[in-house]
């Protein structure tokens, strides 16, 4: 069984419906610094690699693609399902945020 981050349970007792929007947030961010994951919220995904990248880039490439997923998946898991139907098939947790920001946010 996959260990889960003790932290996370915060994201269960709060899900996010709408009004309750900047409380959610600051519990999301709290899961993700945890996690050292924040900053898929904010920064765009890398380029697309190059035929020619190196093992570097990739290696960079295929780390924020994980971020990005788990920081999706802790963001879509702490939703009402209204919202994680309207966003499940947003890829980018950084496009779910802005989005969640005009909707809900101050």
């Amino acid at each position: 069984m996959a260990s889960r981050n003790p932290l996370s349970v915060i994201l269960d007792q709060n899900k996010l419906t709408g009004p309750n929007y900047s409380d959610w947030l600051r519990n999301l961010k709290i899961v993700l610094v945890s996690k050292k994951i924040t900053y898929t919220l904010d920064k765009a995904s890398p380029k697309e690699a190059p035929v020619n990248a190196t093992p570097d880039e990739m290696e960079k490439l295929e780390k924020w693609s994980d971020h990005n997923l788990q920081a999706r998946c802790y963001m879509l898991a702490s939703m009402s399902n209204e919202l994680q139907r309207r966003f499940e098939e947003t890829v980018e947790a950084k496009d779910i945020h802005i989005r969640l920001q005009e909707l809900y946010g101050a």
